[in-house]
């Protein structure tokens, strides 16, 4: 059940106070907004991105359109994670084993494995097979889960995206951008099981139905989680990522990445080997060089909202605890520019802060309420006040909430007019009420003309 009209305007009020005593004020940018470039790359498309906020920190040709080899793998995993068990079996069909070719770990008509297994194939091991039973798997057939991979891609906001197979294989409508696989897998990072699976670095694949005689040892190709070839790309703050091949699409990589507190996702398409590591690099390390996180919820406060009957001094709104900007590292949080942006769906989301610098979208922050008890009275009164929102079916007894808003002149001027409107709104109801009506109406008949009283004076002279 949506809030009521009332409650609403509490809210508003308690949010507005919220939002003009806590962020920066509305400017344009100014020539001290400044925005590191960051350095020239070999990749002919690039793009570093904030897993939490979505802020791009570097980009270069983001929406130009190139083969994303087996980076796709990150979007059938994810699918598989989101509609399926990770305990299920997958049996591998012959189109599976002979519609493909490349990378892979030579499965066998009819053999089983566990979903799991088979993830864990498909991102260390770029398995080509294991990529084409699981999307069978997933959604009876290989046509259908594409179908499933371009719907995602479009929830997820992508522009220049088409997948035509489950594993990247070469196929002139099967393509990606910098950006879209950007969003891509900001969204599959944010899942535990994908984290997990695409930062593992060795895997071992036990006894199957058709391997009964040795074991499936699997090595991550991503050389900057773990030495496949060469110790050379080894970087500390890496997280995993999913590597990618083909003669179409040159190297692609996608990367992540932690430091300080700040998670990053690299994307880079088309590079010639080894730019693509050296590239993500030199990315990274100027990332985290020159910008830092700022956390929202230590620079905004409720203090100066007083919650004394409304809420028994319990905080009514707040801001989202795990709210995050990202900004170059000269700048503050009053340095970023703020909208507010206020939602009419969500009954416990009441807006939502939007942040700015030097153009750049660097994150936002939820008002969001606590569920605090709010105090409330009711008016006496014979007549029961009701009223009808837009979205509810029935009718609801409306309560009138008295408000104390301290800390600052303009809220308890606020809440003034708020009480105040309260109560004449009351006292015309009762006026309007139909049994005053009747007993204003019965007392002027008695006296609906005034009698004239015969002036003595006159009548002596008349006579």
């Amino acid at each position: 059940m949506k809030l009521n009209n009332l409650k609403r305007k509490l809210i508003s009020v308690a949010t507005a106070a919220l939002i003009f005593s806590s962020t920066a004020p509305a400017v344009n940018v100014s020539a001290e907004e400044y925005w590191p470039e960051g350095p020239a790359v070999q990749s002919n498309a690039a793009i570093v991105m904030d897993v939490d906020t979505g802020t791009i920190l570097y980009e270069k040709n983001i929406n130009d359109v190139h083969y994303p080899a087996s980076i796709t793998k990150i979007m059938t995993t994810l699918l598989a994670i989101e509609n399926s068990d990770l305990s299920e079996v997958v049996t591998f069909s012959q189109d599976a084993v002979y519609n493909t070719e490349g990378s892979g770990i030579a499965r066998d008509v009819g053999e089983e494995m566990t979903m799991e297994q088979c993830l864990y194939a498909v991102m260390l091991e770029s398995a080509n097979e294991c990529a084409y039973a699981v999307g069978e798997h997933v959604a009876g057939d290989i046509t259908s889960f594409v179908n499933m991979m371009n719907e995602r891609a479009t929830e997820l906001g992508c522009l220049n995206t088409h997948f035509n197979n489950s594993n990247g294989l070469p196929d002139e409508a099967h393509y990606t951008s910098a950006y879209d696989m950007a969003l891509i897998a900001r969204e599959a990072f944010k899942n535990e099981t994908f984290r997990v699976i695409c930062g593992t670095k060795t895997y071992t694949i036990p006894f199957t139905n058709k391997h009964t005689d040795e074991e499936t040892y699997l090595r991550n190709h991503h050389q900057m989680l773990y030495p496949l070839k060469t110790s050379a790309y080894l970087y500390d703050y890496c997280l995993g990522g999913k590597t990618g091949y083909t003669t179409a699409a040159n190297s692609t990589l996608v990367t992540y990445a932690e430091k300080d507190g700040m998670t990053l996702v690299c994307v880079v398409l088309d590079a010639t080997s080894p730019a693509h590591y050296e590239d993500t690099t030199a990315l990274f390390d100027f990332c985290f060089a020159n910008f830092h996180i700022v956390d929202v919820a230590d620079n905004v406060s409720t203090n100066d909202i007083s919650t004394t009957h409304i809420t028994e001094n319990e905080s009514f709104v707040s801001v989202d605890s795990s709210a995050k900007i990202i900004l170059p590292i000269a700048a503050n949080y009053e340095d970023a520019t703020s909208e507010v942006v206020y939602d009419e769906e969500n009954e416990d989301v009441l807006a939502s802060i939007s942040y700015t610098y030097a153009g750049h979208n660097v994150g936002e922050a939820d008002i969001v309420t606590t569920g605090a008890t709010i105090t409330q009275f009711q008016f006496e009164s014979d007549v029961n006040d009701t009223e009808t929102d837009e979205d509810e079916t029935e009718s609801e007894t409306s309560t009138k909430r008295r408000v104390t808003l301290n800390g600052s002149t303009i809220l308890k001027v606020v809440a003034v007019i708020v009480i105040l409107g309260i109560i004449i709104f009351v006292i015309i109801k009762i006026v309007n009420s139909v049994g005053f009506r009747k007993y204003i109406s019965k007392n002027q008949g008695k006296n609906r003309y005034k009698t004239i009283k015969p002036n003595k004076k006159w009548n002596k002279r008349q006579k």
